[in-house]
């Protein structure tokens, strides 16, 4: 049997799970005008739903993106962007976020779900892949399944080759799963866990506090003017958090302490070695990256002026 002629078999025995549902439901497009199943004909379509803030999605972007860029003759990427925090309903804040991460391929805007509930998705990320003729063909939850993905690609495009080779960098950079101990934790009390009126120094393995003049919000803990910090008992390399400001265009002055020093090598992408940055966007921050060795420490972030709002903590 031809090379050719195996594709096209293997691709005829993956399973057929449905028709594409299409995105009539898309409030709005970015980087394309609106694509309908029909413009999608004839073509495989990827279909990866994100939200900006998302360090799972992030850390599979580089894939995606790659994907994207080698088979631009034959696949479609469209990214369909579902949010999860309220500020990532608001379409220049997608914008900026698609523009800083490079993501050029087209994004379907989704602020009420309408695309997610015609996928029946439940997931940040997920991917599905449909054939040529519009039947979803293979479909991926969660990080991971890079090979499996990009094979199923070739099988439906009836090509050979290497996979694609990425370098990430930043917040792409894939979890170090075998020191990660932290589950993703959120500050707002619609899903607030293991919060604690302990001090910073007495906190057990992924208990948080706050100190300071904090609201807790359905989505988040709000600071009013006036200092405060959260501090966390974690184990992980990396620890990301979602936050900004609480009026729109200001630049709110934070510092990070790890087990009450700076952070210095250990800092992450938005502090410097002194632990000082600046929370001037509605985004994920990533607040330390240690190297060697990890153990239990405990983050602390300071905001000596107030005016922030903090959603999530997440770690890699």
């Amino acid at each position: 049997m031809s090379l050719f002629s195996r594709q096209r078999t293997e691709a005829a025995s993956l399973p057929q799970e449905g028709r594409l549902p299409g995105f009539d439901g898309a409030t709005g497009w970015l980087n394309s005008e609106p694509l309908t199943t029909e413009d999608l004909r004839g073509k495989v379509v990827l279909v990866d739903f994100w939200t900006y803030t998302c360090i799972n999605w992030l850390r599979t972007l580089a894939y995606v993106r790659a994907w994207s860029e080698k088979y631009a003759g034959g696949l479609v990427v469209v990214g369909v962007h579902t949010p999860e925090f309220p500020f990532e309903r608001d379409v220049d804040n997608v914008r900026w976020a698609a523009r800083e991460m490079n993501v050029a391929y087209p994004i379907a805007l989704d602020p009420a779900y309408a695309v997610w509930e015609a996928f029946a998705n439940n997931y940040w990320p997920a991917v599905y892949i449909a054939d040529a003729e519009g039947r979803i063909r293979h479909h991926h939850y969660g990080e991971g399944g890079y090979d499996e993905c990009e094979r199923v690609v070739q099988q439906l495009l009836g090509e050979t080759g290497d996979f694609v080779t990425v370098s990430p960098t930043g917040f792409e950079v894939q979890a170090d799963w075998e020191n990660l101990e932290s589950p993703e934790t959120y500050l707002g009390s619609q899903q607030r866990e293991r919060r604690t009126d302990s001090a910073s120094d007495s906190l057990r393995l992924n208990q948080w506090s706050l100190s300071g003049d904090w609201t807790v919000a359905s989505r988040a803990s709000i600071l009013g003017a006036g200092d405060g910090t959260i501090a966390y008992r974690f184990h992980a390399r990396d620890v990301h958090l979602v936050m900004g400001p609480r009026t729109r265009e200001a630049s709110v002055p934070f510092r990070v302490l790890l087990d009450g020093q700076p952070p210095g090598d250990a800092h992450g992408l938005d502090v410097g070695e002194d632990g000082r940055g600046t929370v001037a966007h509605q985004r994920l921050h990533q607040l330390i990256r240690q190297s060697g060795s990890i153990a239990d420490s405990t983050i602390e972030i300071g905001f000596p002026a107030g005016g922030v709002e903090a959603y999530c903590f997440t770690f890699g």
